[in-house]
């Protein structure tokens, strides 16, 4: 993998609102694929937008050039420029290129690099961080799993409305004075349902007489 004859680049940049910034960035990249005798077979290009969104029609089509091996590496200024996704994600990409028979070289950053003698570490780097991180997501999932099994709820909340407590001589007392249901309900904090059926048809039939 390491000793491909790198001729074609493709070079690819998530730039932001500073013209200038962007501007440099590009042209660096551009000088360097230069000095390393490099053919530019395309630039590809996606703009920030506010609020760190990102059109990434030129990243998916980056992706489909690299399938048709329409170049042999992918340079870009650093790792976060080539996607802001968690590492896993991005080792996941670096991974797809280089299934595609791909190369990837962060301008800035020579320890993420495909090329060169550190390549192949990389490589197996990257499959480390992506296997923990799918790891990381099972452990997640099955302890999310166990609780929602042990409290009924992914929150671990119980299923269901909290039981009302409320003192059942005191709905007796109220009514007693003469409070309709409604009346009754709002001084114990509850509903009229809730306490006409948690006293019962005879209590109720019981204290109308008394009313």
């Amino acid at each position: 993998m390491t000793d491909q004859l790198i001729r074609r680049v493709a070079i690819y940049a998530r730039v932001s609102t500073d013209r200038q910034e962007s501007d440099n960035q590009l042209d660096q990249l551009r000088r360097y694929a230069q000095l390393q005798s490099w053919t530019c077979a395309g630039d590809f290009i996606d703009h920030a937008e506010s609020g760190g969104k990102a059109d990434r029609a030129e990243f998916r089509r980056l992706f489909d050039a690299a399938a048709r091996r329409q170049f042999d590496v992918v340079l870009v200024w650093a790792l976060d420029r080539f996607t802001w996704e968690g590492v896993a994600e991005t080792f996941g990409h670096i991974q797809k290129l280089t299934a595609y028979g791909v190369q990837f070289e962060s301008f800035t950053e020579p320890h993420f690099r495909t090329t060169g003698p550190a390549g192949e570490l990389m490589i197996a780097v990257a499959a480390w961080i992506a296997k923990q991180e799918r790891t990381r997501i099972s452990e997640r999932v099955r302890a999310g799993l166990e609780r929602t099994k042990k409290n009924g709820t992914k929150t671990g909340h119980p299923i269901g409305r909290p039981r009302v407590v409320f003192d059942r001589s005191q709905v007796v007392t109220l009514r007693a004075q003469g409070l309709s249901w409604p009346q009754v309900a709002r001084k114990v904090g509850t509903s009229v349902r809730t306490v006409r059926r948690a006293l019962g048809d005879v209590a109720d039939t019981r204290l109308d007489h008394q009313s």
